[in-house]
């Protein structure tokens, strides 16, 4: 552990007390009890692994490096891990199969050239405290054949096994892979390699992130502290993230960044506010999607362009967006139908013979083939029911305004 001059002031006093509650899900074993650490003036030794399973890095990492980034500006040592070691194991958080093809070192090494460069529009890799770069295949494809028997005598096949995933994996008689059922071990020995006193990441790798306190413990008689935060995820609870084919990239260009965002379901709004900005949290309380949607929608997107881009970007992009699509997509003229408050969508558009069947009204909600264009959203539930004026693109080609009574 390394240590720092402490510090009182009230403002890192209340540093701390956000660094340990805004964007935080858990933390192990207790939050009272890493508080007293951080109060005490001790600096910790930290870090957070990224396998380069691909070249980009999303806004769905930027949870992670804003908490990074805290912990960089209180005085902490920081480190930024590239996993071409445990990358070639293949995480298996996450996965309902066993991955198809198992990356290489040299395909990990050559993915993660651009990593630092993304990474740094919101960390500091330079300049005071700069966060450290470490590869862990620097020490995993090192280890003997008895290192990895002593690691692995402190786990069990049923420890492992209890994994959700795998779990699933059983009743649906799926293949477990013994390479990456081993991944839990490799990371938990990343904490052992480096010494750390605290590993940062997704609520996702909460048990890859406690196998590695549990080995701490057992081959250096040292607590180690977890810190989870929260996936961000979209309206069904997918991640916003590289594995679901939704990836909003952190160096995509300013108007692209800002329509990729304007896209996302409503009820994306208020996890990108508490997750991805500064706003103060009393007043994200007061927000009112119902009535409010589109315009905090803008806000939020215009807030994370500037973060990754500039503020003459941002507004850039939100005149952009407003020329090309709220002013260019929907037509002057279409057709309008009226509704009753409650009426299935579904029902009405069948009923006014704007879709021929219900069925194809889901074949085309599925396939993400209705937009809300006053919102711009995707129309993602079957059973929405009328309760607003609503303007819709349906298909490629036709508008509808229902008008609510």
């Amino acid at each position: 552990m390394c240590y720092y001059p402490s510090m009182k002031s009230k403002k890192e006093q209340d540093k701390i007390s956000e660094l340990l509650t805004r964007g935080v899900d858990k933390i192990y074993p207790t939050k009272e009890l890493l508080e007293e650490v951080l109060r005490s003036g001790k600096k910790l030794r930290l870090y957070q692994g990224f396998d380069p399973t691909g070249t980009q890095l999303h806004i769905g990492h930027m949870v992670g490096f804003r908490k990074h980034r805290q912990w960089q500006d209180l005085g902490h040592e920081v480190i930024f891990l590239i996993g071409d070691g445990t990358g070639e194991a293949g995480d298996p958080t996450g996965k309902k199969k066993t991955r198809e093809r198992f990356f290489t070192s040299e395909e990990l090494r050559e993915n993660a050239k651009g990593y630092l460069d993304q990474a740094s529009k919101i960390v500091r890799f330079d300049g005071p405290n700069p966060i450290k770069v470490l590869y862990n295949g620097d020490w995993l494809n090192k280890l003997t054949k008895t290192e990895i028997l002593n690691i692995a005598e402190h786990f069990s096949v049923q420890q492992l096994i209890e994994r959700d995933m795998f779990q699933e994996r059983l009743k649906n008689k799926e293949t477990i892979n013994l390479r990456e059922f081993l991944y839990p071990l490799l990371q938990a020995y990343d904490s052992v390699a480096m010494d750390v006193d605290l590993e940062l990441g997704g609520s996702d790798q909460t048990f890859n992130m406690l196998a590695g306190r549990m080995l701490m413990k057992a081959m250096k008689n040292k607590e180690k502290f977890v810190m989870t935060t929260p996936l961000l995820t979209d309206s069904k609870g997918v991640k916003i993230g590289k594995s679901e084919g939704n990836v909003i990239g952190l160096t995509d260009p300013a108007p692209e960044l800002f329509g990729k965002i304007m896209s996302l379901p409503d009820d994306s709004i208020i996890p990108m506010f508490t997750l991805l900005t500064d706003v103060p949290i009393e007043e994200i309380q007061k927000f009112d999607l119902k009535k409010d949607a589109m315009v905090l929608k803008k806000k939020v997107a215009s807030l994370l362009v500037e973060q990754l881009h500039d503020e003459a970007s941002a507004k850039s992009a939100e005149e952009a967006f407003a020329n090309t699509f709220q002013k260019k997509e929907i037509p002057d003229e279409m057709e309008e139908i009226k509704a009753k408050a409650g009426e299935l969508l579904s029902e009405v558009l069948v009923k006014n013979k704007i879709l021929p069947s219900k069925s194809e009204w889901r074949r085309l909600v599925e396939g993400g083939g209705v937009h809300d264009l006053e919102k711009n959203s995707t129309v993602t539930d079957q059973n929405i029911k009328i309760s607003e004026n609503l303007t819709l693109k349906i298909g490629k080609k036709r508008f509808v305004r229902i008008l609510f009574k």
